[in-house]
């Protein structure tokens, strides 16, 4: 039972760092028949600690349905939360309290700014390693997923919409190392929204994230199209409704800045 109980949770951390994922995929990474793992997957299941995902998709979708993909849940996620979440929550509380807003996005902002220093390092090390071409885009999104993978946040990359007017690249993580924190504070995903933005080097927009109670934090990445840097305001304010669902407060604020 307690080996039973052990692989378990070896599945359930695979479908965190990994997620979406399907039980074939999991079996070949974790050494277990594919029989096996779906059992766990059940359970897990059953559990409410994962769930099938399916994969939001753009243009015209193959024959047949595509595999089962599983990702955690909230609760699923919640157990990869840090002990620390509550002492952090409550500092920057403290510090919009004591110091207003401004001082929590500067604090969101030079979190951010970090992680994009890493980030590209670690990009730019990807990209010389495969021998890609620097402007290949496809290849950068693939590089930043793997960048963002070594960072906690199990990101992977897929072209969608290929042969349509929204190609793109659709840029998914499957954990997030400030769930928690950035479900109270949005400047979190503002700023690595803005993040991922600049190291790609072209606008994109976040569809959904795990902090606003998604299962995933899916991120449209348009290829083919120019420009680089971060969306305006304007953009990021259109954008920004497909993010974390808005307080009764922050609505009344957005109605009167239009009056």
């Amino acid at each position: 039972m307690h080996q039973e109980s052990r692989t378990r949770d070896r599945v359930r951390l695979a479908v965190g760092e990994q997620g979406p994922v399907s039980a074939s995929a999991l079996a070949g990474e974790l050494g277990l028949t594919p029989a096996a793992v779906r059992r766990h997957l059940d359970a897990l299941e059953t559990e409410g600690l994962i769930v099938e995902h399916e994969a939001a998709s753009v243009g015209r979708r193959g024959r047949g349905r595509p595999a089962r993909a599983y990702v955690l849940t909230t609760l699923g996620q919640d157990r990869f939360s840090s002990a620390y979440d509550d002492v952090a929550s409550a500092a920057l509380h403290f510090l919009a309290r004591e110091a207003g807003d401004g001082a929590v996005q500067a604090f969101a902002d030079q979190r951010a700014a970090e992680l994009e220093t890493r980030l590209r390092t670690r990009v730019e090390e990807r990209m010389a390693a495969s021998g890609a071409d620097p402007g290949d885009l496809d290849a950068r999104a693939d590089a930043l997923a793997g960048a963002l993978s070594a960072e906690g946040y199990a990101a992977s990359a897929r072209p969608v919409g290929q042969g349509t007017g929204l190609a793109g690249i659709q840029l998914c993580q499957g954990h997030c190392p400030v769930r928690s924190l950035a479900s109270e504070f949005r400047h979190f995903c503002d700023a690595e929204t803005d993040v991922i933005s600049r190291v790609l080097g072209v606008h994109v927009q976040r569809l959904a994230t795990l902090a606003g109670g998604e299962h995933v934090c899916t991120t449209f990445v348009p290829t083919g199209a120019p420009g680089s840097g971060p969306p305006s305001d304007e953009e990021r304010a259109r954008a920004r409704p497909y993010l974390i669902p808005r307080t009764t407060d922050q609505a009344a604020d957005d109605e009167r800045s239009t009056q």
